[in-house]
């Protein structure tokens, strides 16, 4: 288009950042504002920015580069060429000149229309009526001062024509009198003019708050109608893709391939960095539909398809569907009728501090970067290998998983409890203690839940902790998690390395599965909240079943429910016997599939599958939070007891870190200086370490490292990968209470 007419596009590269530079981008100039976007095609459902031209100041610094400023707002912009940016600055010119007409004829034209209520008009009226009778004073001073400064100038030229002296005392006398009332009359305009601009300040302010409410009000009804425009054109789709069924009443969103990629939304890389993750573009690719079983019944010989069953399998089961349908508290119930120890029920609540970042800043000047103490107000009570340990709040899913004889059922509970780990995440925004090399934790509940789990930190560069749990009741768990984490400025991306190994011991059913990417957005400003996102597979190696669980990232514009986890179970073969869907933060269901067949293909070449199941059953539920538990750090039942003090322990339990403990009796001042403490004692443990590399390596001898005390180094027979394994000892020496191999690190 040329510059002249009411809508001009193009390229232009955009200053972004120090270290991304210029950036290409495409901009629209249209009814006076300056937009742009990364691509043409995100034109229809993504703005990256835009400026009002009208109150904008357009500047060229050289041959190619123009400046608009507006306000706070100011973007640096280059063209390919000077007769390219030349055409640019005269559109925004004309559209500047544009923008300021049509806003002069809409302040003209606003006086015709009438306020909505006699509320709104005697509002506006008010002020309108002050105003102006502010403005007529003003104007009567203004006359006056004419007036007599005129009278002033007369009598100043008559004086200095006199030759008399006998006149010169009447004429000095009247000038004086002419003067004395120019000064009164200067200093009520001086007063009305004070008067006007106080009163001015203050409804400017007030309107200005209107302005800026009706401003929000604008962008959230543009935001709605993007929303609802989205969710128009995702069920146009899903209506045309979708074959024609008795009854659809739930569809799920998942992946038809068989390794499924992880929907990771890309950041901007503007100053007004934001993450996207676009609902459109990951059309449903299987849809259930949930069927009658007694119409089945009637008609199962008639079914045909990928995968089939019988719906009196679904209600003739072990019953170990069923009973994980019962509520979780009769269940909690009958636990208490053992005879347990009593665990506690709260701790002191969390002190209102208020965090000084010049306080930390000022410690940390000329310090290395690694030797800087994070104060524990960024910390809860608890070490990472208590948060870990914290996986096993949902153990009674396994103990359900040891009485299931189908592998794909025992598949449902295993994905079940991999999905409850993250259920205490959703609060829990502040970060556990970084355990010391060395340190352990164990949670013996052999006696009351039936199993007993042992943690210890095997690596301090990078931090690994190896994880091993035992259950009576007929499993074992053992995991080596290693922390990665990447800051990306206004958000924090968490991923746990390493895979989590379950073993049944009465089928030898070998399940592996790894952690998805946890997000903590808003580091910087506004509250911190967290997200998981990404995908679970979980693997029987022993009879092939496969369970793929998808993690739903937040999306504004989604039309998903928040913290969506669907997937599916199959085994070897690739036949479908399960459907999971819930969220990780309240519950799980599993419906079992009756039938399923390939649906039409999606616009986005995905081909569709559809699956008729059974109703969902519940397998897992979160239970409620203790009361009080906003001022515990929002700690469930099981974190409140994983720090209360325990006699027995090893000397290097978590339970004994001094710091972490201060922190939880609320002594918060005496915590930062207990833990800087530590960390300098590892520190000195570490470079004593390297010294004796270095002289082992002068002597020619093998330097071993630190070895882990309860844990040791072998390849896995299943992945192939080094992991840690407990090597045993450690229950045998609290029996004894020979703790002479645990060293001194607290």
């Amino acid at each position: 288009a040329p510059p002249g007419s009411d809508t001009y596009k193009g390229w232009l590269f955009k200053w972004t950042n120090y270290l991304k530079g210029y950036q290409r981008r495409w901009f629209v100039l249209s009814n006076g504002l300056l937009s742009y976007y990364r691509t043409q095609a995100e034109m229809a459902h993504t703005c990256r920015g835009t400026i009002n031209l009208s109150t904008a100041h357009i500047d060229t610094e050289d041959s190619c580069n123009i400046v608009l400023s507006n306000g706070g707002r100011t973007y640096h912009l280059k063209a390919n060429s000077e007769v390219e940016r030349q055409r640019w600055v005269t559109a925004l010119e004309l559209a500047k000149a544009k923008a300021i007409r049509m806003r002069n004829n809409q302040s003209d034209d606003s006086g015709d229309e009438e306020p909505a209520s006699q509320s709104d008009k005697s509002e506006l009226h008010g002020p309108l009526k002050t105003l102006s009778s502010k403005l007529e004073d003003l104007s009567t001073c203004n006359d006056l001062i004419a007036k007599h400064g005129a009278a002033l100038q007369r009598s100043l030229s008559e004086l200095e024509n006199l030759r008399l002296p006998a006149e010169s005392g009447e004429k000095i006398k009247a000038v004086n009198e002419r003067a004395t009332l120019f000064r009164i009359t200067s200093n009520a305009m001086i007063n009305a003019c004070r008067d006007f601009l106080d009163l001015a300040e203050s409804h400017s302010r007030k309107w200005q708050r209107l302005l800026q409410h009706e401003r929000e009000q604008r962008i959230r009804l543009e935001e709605t109608i993007e929303q609802l425009a989205k969710q128009h054109n995702s069920l146009e789709r899903a209506c045309r893709g979708a074959p024609g069924l008795a009854s659809a009443t739930t569809s799920i969103s998942s992946t038809a391939k068989g390794s499924v990629q992880s929907a990771k939304g890309e950041a901007s890389d503007e100053d007004e960095e934001t993450e996207y993750f676009d609902a459109m573009e990951d059309a449903p690719a299987f849809i259930t539909v949930t069927a009658d079983p007694k119409h089945h019944r009637r008609s199962g010989s008639n079914l045909s398809g990928a995968s089939e069953g019988h719906p009196e399998d679904w209600n003739l089961e072990d019953s170990v569907f069923e009973s994980s349908n019962q509520s979780s508290y009769n269940e909690s119930t009958c636990k208490d009728l053992l005879p347990k120890k009593r665990r506690r029920t709260r701790i002191p609540d969390k002190p209102n501090y208020s965090l000084n970042l010049w306080s930390i800043m000022k410690n940390c000047i000329g310090k290395e970067l690694s030797k800087i103490p994070m104060p524990v107000n960024f910390n809860e009570p608890l070490s990472m290998l208590q948060r870990l340990t914290e996986d096993l709040e949902y153990h009674e899913l396994l103990d359900k998983a040891v009485k299931c004889e189908s592998s794909t059922e025992q598949m449902c509970f295993v994905a079940a409890f991999s999905v409850s780990s993250y259920s205490t995440t959703v609060h829990r925004t502040a970060k556990p203690f970084n355990p010391l090399l060395g340190e352990t934790y164990e949670l013996d509940r052999l006696e009351e839940l039936g199993f007993r789990s042992l943690c210890e930190q095997v690596s301090h560069h990078p931090p690994a902790a190896a994880h091993h749990v035992y259950s009576r009741r007929g499993w074992t768990l053992w995991q080596e998690i290693t922390i990665a984490s990447k800051f990306r400025g206004k958000y924090l991306s968490i991923m746990p390395l390493g895979a989590i190994h379950l073993e049944f011991h009465s089928s030898g059913n070998h399940y592996v599965w790894r952690k998805v990417t946890s997000t903590v957005h808003n580091i910087i400003v506004g509250k911190l909240w967290i997200d998981q996102s990404g995908e679970i597979e979980i693997v029987n190696h022993k009879s092939k079943d496969k369970c793929q669980l998808k993690f739903t990232p937040y999306s504004y514009f989604s039309r998903d429910v928040p913290r969506k986890v669907t997937g599916v179970v199959s085994d070897a073969d690739g036949k479908a016997h399960y459907v999971m869907s819930g969220t990780w933060d309240e519950k799980m269901e599993c419906s079992k599939i009756l039938h399923s067949s390939h649906g039409s293909t999606s616009t986005e070449g995905k081909q569709k599958t559809v699956y008729q199941t059974l109703s969902p059953k519940v397998l897992w539920r979160k239970y409620p939070l203790p009361e009080n538990a906003e001022n515990m750090y929002f700690f469930s039942d099981l974190a409140l007891t994983l720090n209360e003090p325990e006699e027995r322990v090893a000397p290097t339990d978590s339970r004994l870190r001094p710091d972490q403990r201060l922190m939880e009796s609320g002594r918060w001042d005496e915590a930062n200086v207990e833990k800087q403490r530590l960390e300098e004692k590892q520190r000195a443990v570490r470079r004593r370490r390297e010294a004796e590399a270095v002289e082992a390596l002068e002597e020619g001898k093998d330097y071993e490292g630190y070895i882990p005390l309860w844990f040791e180094r072998k390849v896995d027979a299943v992945t192939g990968e080094l992991i840690c394994v407990y090597k045993g000892g450690y229950w045998e020496a609290k029996e004894k209470q020979d703790w002479s191999v645990c060293p001194d690190i607290f």
